[in-house]
């Protein structure tokens, strides 16, 4: 990584660097955020799940 900084600092494309840093980290967010939420949306479905199995033990006692 320090060949590549050195040469697009060398060639004066310090704004195309700190785009590219943004871009990178700004992905890395998103993948983050997706990841936490696909967790959050199966315990989510995990808890739906419980409580329809419980109405269910429930109406059978009636």
């Amino acid at each position: 990584m320090d060949d590549i900084t050195k040469t697009i600092l060398d060639r004066g494309d310090l704004a195309h660097l700190a785009l590219f840093l943004w871009a990178s980290g700004a992905s890395a967010v998103v993948v983050f955020l997706l990841r936490e939420l696909a967790t959050a949306n199966r315990r989510f479905n995990a808890f739906v799940t419980e409580i329809a199995h419980l109405n269910r033990l429930f109406r059978e006692k009636d």
